[in-house]
């Protein structure tokens, strides 16, 4: 396997262990697709199939170093659909809900080591559960 393989390999397990219970939890489960997991995506659909208009990704960019560059870091964000509207989870907290949790809107969650990604899951976990699936299910609407 790749060393950008790897990293994907590794941040899939990780985040099956930091957000599985969670998100299944929450009715989503993962969408297994060996290809496009290879690519890094990663699909978190309604467990029960009855709207498949709503839908969790997790993009990994994995870090690769060469011989004129050093390593450089592996990074995740998060996408939510709900209809047709689509969203990323940073633009969602920081733009819709004005939560300045977050560096940018445009942020991805970055690591170089597992502990560096358990603690970007969990971080991204926690404001997936408290805005990103509120808001895909309709329970939560941004301030107008």
């Amino acid at each position: 396997m790749s060393e950008s393989g790897d990293a994907v390999a590794a941040f899939r397990l990780l985040m099956l262990t930091v957000l599985g219970q969670a998100l299944s939890a929450a009715g989503y489960l993962l969408d297994e697709d060996p290809v496009s997991e290879a690519a890094g995506r990663f699909l978190f659909l309604p467990a029960d199939k009855a709207d498949a208009e709503l839908r969790i990704e997790f993009q990994v960019l994995a870090g690769t170093a060469s011989e004129w560059a050093p390593q450089m870091p592996s990074r995740f964000r998060v996408t939510l659909f709900r209809q047709r509207a689509e969203r990323t989870l940073a633009a969602l907290v920081v733009q819709d809900f004005g939560v300045e949790i977050l560096p940018s809107a445009e942020h991805w969650w970055s690591w170089q080591d597992s502990a560096e990604l358990g603690a970007a899951l969990a971080e991204a976990g926690h404001l997936l559960v408290g805005f990103g699936i509120p808001w895909l299910n309709g329970d939560l609407k941004p301030p107008t």
